[in-house]
């Protein structure tokens, strides 16, 4: 049993959505709206977690009395942070740059309530390897999936699994929420 009532996801994720839904979690959303372009010179484990820390705090700001859920994924490779893709071309380069390699996928979570004194942040790593990827499978993937909402842009849930070939750690990670780290640290909390 969930130990909070009333929840808040900062998040417009449909990804997250689903998967906070998928363990019977009820919330509402509010997007925070913050920059998430703002090219921070941080290391890419403190990028994430940052990021999730400003989208949970602008909400638990306006709702103080609720438990508001921040996350932010991004994916690394070579020290290259990949967020989501502006355009087709950006989005082909970003595939053809991790096809046949391993990458991190780093999703940092915030968990906040300001009158509940609730102010905690943790992160999760799942290495993600690629198949060597053809020119025309990455054409066909940005043309049909338009993965431009997806750090790194591709969804490991829907077609692009084909080319998976292996993952080393959470698999909900990779969709956008560590599901078993959030249920250990919220159960920490009470």
């Amino acid at each position: 049993m969930f130990p909070f009532n009333n929840v808040i996801l900062a998040s417009k994720s449909p990804r997250r959505r689903d998967l906070l839904k998928q363990i019977g979690i009820n919330f509402s959303i509010e997007i925070s709206g913050i920059d998430e372009s703002i090219p921070l010179d941080l290391p890419p484990i403190l990028m994430a977690e940052y990021l999730s820390k400003e989208k949970a705090k602008k909400i638990s700001i306006k709702f103080p009395k609720q438990l508001v859920i921040g996350a932010d994924t991004i994916v690394v490779l070579d020290n290259k942070i990949l967020g989501k893709p502006k355009s087709n071309k950006e989005s082909f380069e970003m595939l053809s740059f991790l096809s046949g390699k391993t990458h991190k996928v780093i999703t940092g979570v915030s968990l906040q309530c300001i009158n509940n004194n609730i102010n905690t942040s943790f992160h999760e790593i799942t290495k993600v390897t690629f198949n060597e990827l053809s020119d025309s499978d990455i054409s066909y993937y940005i043309e049909t999936y338009k993965p431009f909402d997806k750090a790194g842009s591709y969804g490991i849930q829907d077609w692009f699994a084909v080319n998976v070939e292996k993952i080393d750690g959470c698999f909900y990670n990779v969709m956008g929420f560590p599901l078993a780290r959030f249920w250990k640290e919220i159960n920490e909390l009470i």
